[in-house]
């Protein structure tokens, strides 16, 4: 005789799916969370590295086809990092920096700081090169000579191109006002076109000119194809690219950027603005005999297609 068939039926084992996918998720959270962890200090090294390696290849003492990590560290040494107050031209010692709110010249991050209204000012509609808020303190990189007087000065720029913010680095030499190199380390813009920027040979285009004309004025910037003396060529099939680096250039060598430290660093080193008679008398030729319309203008630089 047959026995009946049971109706129970089996125990669900969906509790049991849970407890074992909740316990993988946890094993893995530890293990994503320690792993972040533990590389944190070598992302900062990283970064750190970066930024010393842009700012020596600014300054003509980096290159990254011979030269090594071991280089950056040694070379950088030469130079002391201070903290600007843009507004007034002067550094700011420890006492200063604690009193406006920055724990550490070392650490301290200028595009950070303007995320923080009292670190930093609105620029409203005198926004040139398109940044939105300026930091009121920039950090700077100084070498000096062996009399203690600024040999090379490395300024942080930034301003908005095609796709985004372009970051780098600009380079004058000890006269505050011949550039000795420029360096790009961050931006969105097209490869090929606009990318072009970080193109050695276009960068060096840069070395030797004048930032400043004899009364003082932003004298350079990025014109079309050479149409003006003392400015560097544009880059062909990238307008806006090159309209928003002489954008930035102008803006931070300005006076709402670097210009009024610039000036007192000149005045405390004995230097001035030496103007020339071959200066003079190009720039008469050039306005005498074609002005042209420049890449940059007052107006921001427009956010759309590569022209």
């Amino acid at each position: 005789m047959s026995k009946p068939k049971s109706n129970l039926k089996p125990k669900s084992n969906n509790m049991k799916t849970i407890i074992v996918a909740l316990t993988l998720c946890l094993v893995c959270s530890v293990l994503v969370a320690a792993a972040a962890v533990g590389l944190k200090p070598a992302q900062v090294e990283n970064a750190k590295l970066d930024r010393n390696k842009n700012i020596l290849v600014a300054a003509g003492m980096f290159n990254p086809d011979t030269d090594t990590n071991e280089d950056v560290a040694e070379r950088f040494k030469d130079f002391n990092v201070e903290i600007v107050d843009l507004n007034k031209g002067n550094y700011l010692d420890d006492d200063a920096l604690k009193a406006v709110g920055i724990a550490d010249r070392n650490t301290y991050d200028a595009s950070q700081a303007t995320k923080n209204k009292a670190l930093s000012d609105d620029l409203g509609a005198n926004d040139p090169a398109s940044i939105g808020r300026k930091p009121k303190y920039a950090k700077v990189y100084v070498k000096n000579d062996d009399a203690g007087k600024p040999e090379i000065i490395v300024l942080p720029i930034q301003g908005y191109g095609l796709w985004g913010t372009i970051y780098g680095f600009l380079t004058l030499e000890g006269d505050m006002n011949t550039i000795k190199g420029i360096s790009f380390y961050e931006h969105k813009e097209t490869p090929g076109l606009g990318a072009r920027i970080e193109e050695p040979k276009w960068r060096a285009m840069w070395t030797g000119i004048h930032s400043y004309d004899e009364n003082g004025a932003v004298a350079t910037g990025v014109a079309t194809s050479g149409s003006k003396e003392n400015w560097v060529d544009g880059i062909s099939g990238a307008t806006l690219t090159s309209r928003g680096v002489s954008n930035m250039i102008q803006f931070w060598l300005g006076e709402q950027g670097y210009k009024p430290y610039l000036d007192s660093l000149r005045k405390e080193s004995g230097q001035t603005i030496e103007s020339t008679d071959k200066q003079a008398s190009q720039k008469l030729i050039q306005q005498e005999t074609h002005p042209v319309t420049e890449l940059a203008s007052i107006a921001p630089a427009a956010h759309g297609k590569e022209a």
